[in-house]
């Protein structure tokens, strides 16, 4: 093989590049979903996404007689070491031809970036984080994936195997029948008992008080997901970015909160999988991929169970069976009678033993690599 040249990401023609590798990847693949070029563009720009208020990144391509044939990331998380007390470095981004040499250039350019910033370990993939797409697509490769899921070819796995990663955490994603389950008077019992027992009171989202509403949901984010490994807090800012992007997207009736005695204890945030419309936009919002957002809603039959948490203090009490109920209800009005609940850890037990209650199917996996860096 030709010699492979590594090039840091410099101009707008680069980004442009390093953006559209994903293009020459996956132009044959019929599960693919482009992302959109604008969202994407934004996520790496490091003056716009507060993400990199506490963290570095470096991007890099790979070419190969002056033709891009990969791309990866390297990205330094200063919140998420302040918070575990670790030197954990991460890669993201990544996109590869199917070939080892090229991968291997790659992941050491990233490993060699990292090393040089302090880090002990590189784990991946993230995008740039926890709190974005994250985790390589394990199981489940007969299917697109979901809003804001990864996907990626099965020989990504070997490309990372055989560089030396190994498993650091898997990550579930459970497949919901609506249909099924609102028949089921078992699920309906477990949820009314729970419902009454504790007197919890859903509500949803009111667009109307947007900014108070969004202070209920840093306040349970950050209670409820600070046990998980690799949690990494949002920030304010974080939270408030990420929100100004869902506004103009969310169903208000699929975004609930749960009271009990006025105490906020519990928060879910349920998204239309708007990749059913995505996967015909290659990339585009203009100039009429933004109608489509609006006047083809009804081709969406799936949502994705985003967040579905409970603060600690309330936890095992089958709170997330009602939650789960009114969603499955709520969704069936607008004709949407598939949910995925991910990700969630493998070893997260309450949430895995949750999402069985409710005769959900584990139907992908996806893995989180790291490598020590010597």
């Amino acid at each position: 093989m030709s010699e492979i040249v590594i090039k840091t990401i410099q101009t707008k023609k680069d980004l442009s590049t390093f953006i559209k590798m994903a293009w020459k990847i996956y132009k044959n693949d019929p599960y693919w979903v482009p992302p959109l070029i604008y969202d994407k563009k934004k996520i790496l720009d490091k003056n716009k996404n507060p993400f990199f208020k506490h963290a570095e990144m470096e991007m890099y391509i790979a070419y190969v007689n002056n033709e891009p044939v990969g791309r990866i990331a390297a990205i330094k998380n200063d919140l998420h070491n302040e918070y575990h007390k670790d030197k954990v470095g991460f890669f993201g981004f990544f996109e590869c031809i199917n070939d080892q040499n090229v991968a291997n250039k790659l992941f050491d350019t990233a490993k060699e970036w990292l090393k040089q910033k302090g880090c002990d370990t590189m784990r991946g993939p993230a995008n740039p984080s926890s709190n974005d797409e994250y985790g390589m697509l394990l199981e489940g490769f007969d299917d697109s994936p979901r809003l804001l899921m990864t996907y990626n070819p099965k020989y990504y796995l070997e490309l990372c195997d055989n560089y030396g990663f190994k498993k650091a955490k898997d990550l579930y994603a459970y497949k919901i029948e609506a249909d099924k389950l609102l028949k089921s008077e078992k699920v309906k019992r477990v949820s009314e008992i729970a419902r009454e027992r504790y007197r919890l009171n859903i509500t949803e989202l009111n667009m109307k008080n947007f900014s108070k509403e969004l202070e209920k949901v840093k306040y349970v984010y950050n209670k409820a997901w600070a046990p998980n490994w690799g949690f990494v807090p949002m920030t304010d800012e974080e939270i408030d970015a990420m929100a100004k992007d869902l506004k103009p997207l969310v169903y208000p009736s699929l975004v609930l909160f749960g009271e009990i005695d006025n105490k906020l204890v519990g928060f879910a945030l349920v998204m239309p999988d708007y990749n059913q419309i995505f996967k015909n936009m290659n990339g585009r919002l203009l100039p009429f991929g933004f109608i489509k957002l609006f006047t083809q809603k009804k081709k969406m039959t799936w949502a994705r169970i985003i967040a579905l948490g409970i603060i600690p203090e309330f936890q095992k009490k089958g709170l997330d069976s009602v939650f789960y109920w009114e969603i499955l209800n709520r969704a069936a009005k607008y004709g949407i009678f598939n949910g995925e609940a991910s990700w969630i850890l493998e070893d997260n037990d309450m949430m895995n033993r949750g999402a069985e209650a409710m005769n959900a199917t584990l139907y992908k996996k996806y893995r989180i690599y790291e490598i020590g860096i010597i």
